[in-house]
């Protein structure tokens, strides 16, 4: 059985027993969550529901921790201009842990 989930504008798919890194959510660590934007669920007999059919599930989880993704640069130039700017950026994000999946 799995789930398509939407977060922070990107769709992931979760099963029971998963950990996924979203898009910071408000909590602390150890705090029950519930994805309620269910895009797609798959019950394990080759059923798929979709669109208003899966609107009505939920997914529940616990919010592992709060960490930090890894660090990109972003570097902009113009030629013969001599411009040149070098940034860098960390994402905040949240681990969550998938517990089950309600249809």
């Amino acid at each position: 059985m799995y789930a398509v989930i939407e977060t922070g504008g990107k769709q992931y798919r979760v099963s029971p027993g998963d950990v996924i890194q979203v898009e910071k959510l408000d909590g602390e660590a150890g705090a029950a969550i519930e994805f309620d934007r269910v895009l797609a669920v798959s019950t394990g007999t080759s059923q798929l529901l979709s669109g208003e059919a899966a609107a009505s599930a939920r997914v529940r989880g616990t919010i592992q921790k709060q960490l930090r993704g890894d660090k990109i640069l972003v570097f902009k130039f113009k030629r013969k201009k001599q411009y040149k700017r070098t940034m860098g950026h960390r994402q905040d994000l949240t681990a969550v842990a998938i517990h089950e999946i309600l249809v």
